[in-house]
C-alpha cells in the first residue's frame, strides 16, 4: 500500500534539543562519503535552474587524472580507518559524461578489498533503457546502489513521458536499485507536482518532496501555504517499494542493510539533548524545518566526507562549507584529521546537513561499529 503521510509526526521532533545528528549508515560503519559533481555539462535547459549548476560546455576531466584520484582518495580514507565507501555521482547530468563508466569500473575491481561499497547517482534519467540495463550489470556487485531522478516537468512534459520516466524506475528498482524521484515543489506549481508525486506514489516509487530555495540556496522562498508545508513536513514518506519490486538481491557484506520499519525507511538517525534517540525518513525535509544551522557544532565533512566540484575541480568539505578546499583534483589535497568545527552560518544541502556532526557539549558517539 502507498501512504500518503508518514506514521511518524516529524513535527513533533524536539528540533531545537537535537545534539547529534546524521545519516544511518555513517552512524552504524566505517563508511567514507564522497560526493562527487564529475562536471556542469547538462543535456537539459531548465529554466529554473542554478546558474552555476549547469553549462553546455563539455567540462568534465580526464579518465586518467579521476583515476587517479579516486585511488588517493581511497588511499587517505583508509589511512584513517574507514574501509567503506559510498561515491555519489552527480552533474550537471552525470550519466553523458565519459568518466562516469572508468570510475564505476575501479569501484567494481576494488569490491573485494572494500568492508562495504555503494554508488548513488543523481539523474534526469534521460537515457535509453539500454544504458539503464547495462548500467545495472556493471553494478550489479555493489552493495547498495541507489538513484535520485530528477523530475523535471518542463522536459517531462507529456503523459507519455512521465510514463516512460516512471517504466525506467521500475525497471531499476526490479534490478535492486533504490529509486527517489526528486521533485522540488514550486508554490506557484504545487497543485500540479503533488498530483505528479502522487502518480509516482501510486505505482510505488519513492518521492522527495523539496521546498524551493532562493537563488543562493540559503532559505526556504515564501508563497507556502499551511496546508503546503504540512505536507512538506509529513507527505509521502520513504516506503520500501524497492524490496517489495526487487527480482534480484544484492551481495552482503559485514554491515547489515538499512531495514524498514512497518514499511518505512528512515534515513536520519539524531539524538536530543537528553540522549533520546530520533529518526526521520529522509534530509530533503530538514530545510523545511529550518533545520540547517550548524555553525559551531563538531562535523565530520572534510574527515570522512568531501565533495568535488566543476569547474575549478575544487575539492572541499561539503557544498555550504566557506571553508578553503581541501584541495584540487589537479593539485592534491589532504584531508582533515578529525572532525572540525563548522564555521558556516548554514548548511544550504541536505546532503551536508545529513554528515554526522554534534553540538561541543554533546557526548554522542559520530561513528560506531
Amino acid at each position: 500500500m502507498a501512504v500518503k503521510f508518514s506514521q511518524t509526526d516529524f513535527t513533533k521532533i524536539p528540533w531545537d534539543d537535537i545534539d547529534m545528528v546524521g545519516q544511518w549508515t555513517m552512524l552504524h560503519r566505517d563508511l567514507f562519503n564522497v560526493s562527487w559533481l564529475l562536471g556542469r555539462y547538462c543535456n537539459y535547459s531548465c529554466s529554473y535552474c542554478w546558474p552555476y549548476a549547469s553549462t553546455k560546455k563539455k567540462d568534465w576531466r580526464s579518465e586518467d587524472l579521476v583515476l587517479l584520484t579516486i585511488e588517493e582518495i581511497k588511499r587517505q580514507a583508509r589511512e584513517r580507518g574507514f574501509n567503506s565507501f559510498h561515491f555519489s555521482f552527480s552533474g550537471g547530468e552525470p550519466t553523458v559524461v565519459p568518466t562516469l563508466v572508468p570510475l564505476l569500473d575501479n569501484l567494481r575491481e576494488d569490491i573485494g578489498n572494500c568492508n562495504w561499497l555503494s554508488t548513488h547517482l543523481t539523474s534526469n534519467i534521460s537515457r535509453k533503457m539500454k544504458w539503464w540495463e547495462e548500467y545495472c550489470q556493471l553494478t550489479k556487485d555493489f552493495h547498495r546502489v541507489s538513484i535520485t531522478a530528477s523530475y523535471h516537468k518542463e522536459h517531462v512534459n507529456t503523459p507519455e513521458k512521465r510514463a516512460d520516466f516512471a517504466d525506467k524506475l521500475e525497471y531499476l528498482q526490479s534490478q535492486d536499485v533504490q529509486v527517489t524521484v526528486n521533485s522540488v515543489m514550486m508554490p506557484e506549481r504545487f497543485d500540479h507536482l503533488w498530483e505528479d508525486a502522487n502518480y509516482f506514489h501510486e505505482r510505488k516509487i519513492n518521492v522527495t518532496l523539496k521546498p524551493q530555495s532562493d537563488p543562493t540556496a540559503s532559505f526556504v522562498v515564501d508563497g507556502y501555504t499551511d496546508e503546503m508545508m504540512n505536507i512538506l513536513h509529513n507527505g509521502l514518506p520513504q516506503q520500501d517499494f524497492t524490496e517489495r519490486k526487487r527480482q534480484v538481491v544484492r551481495p552482503t557484506s559485514k554491515f547489515p542493510r538499512m531495514k524498514a520499519i512497518d514499511g518505512q525507511h528512515y534515513q536520519i538517525e539524531m539524538q536530543d539533548k537528553d540522549g533520546e534517540t530520533w529518526r526521520l525518513d529522509q534530509a530533503e525535509r530538514f530545510n523545511s524545518f529550518g533545520f540547517n544551522k550548524f555553525k559551531g557544532w563538531d562535523c565530520s565533512s572534510g574527515y570522512r566526507s568531501i565533495i568535488i566540484r566543476e569547474p575549478d575541480g575544487s575539492i572541499k568539505r561539503s557544498y555550504s562549507c566557506s571553508d578553503e578546499p581541501l584541495g584540487y583534483i589537479n593539485k592534491g589535497f589532504r584531508l582533515f584529521d578529525s572532525p572540525m568545527p563548522c564555521i558556516t552560518d548554514s548548511c544550504v544541502s541536505s546532503a551536508d546537513s545529513k554528515i554526522p556532526k554534534r553540538k561541543p557539549s554533546s557526548n554522542a558517539d559520530l561513528w560506531s561499529i
